[in-house]
């Protein structure tokens, strides 16, 4: 399994940065990324409160 964030979607609110600081950073550029090398497993369910909870659905989950 893999995540991403759709830049296009993402408004930078920061909130799976929060709830996921493993997985996921804010960048300079205003946006959240997912971090080089994340490990998903780490974060286990706070990955999945991180992606409900994304107010515009920006991170997707890629199998």
């Amino acid at each position: 399994m893999k995540v991403r964030v759709d830049p296009d979607l993402c408004i930078g609110d920061g909130s799976c940065a929060e709830t996921c600081p493993e997985v996921f950073e804010m960048r300079d550029d205003g946006l959240a990324h997912v971090k080089k090398d994340a490990d998903f497993a780490v974060c286990g369910e706070r990955l999945t409160e991180a992606v409900e909870n994304c107010p515009v659905g920006a991170i997707i989950f890629d199998e």
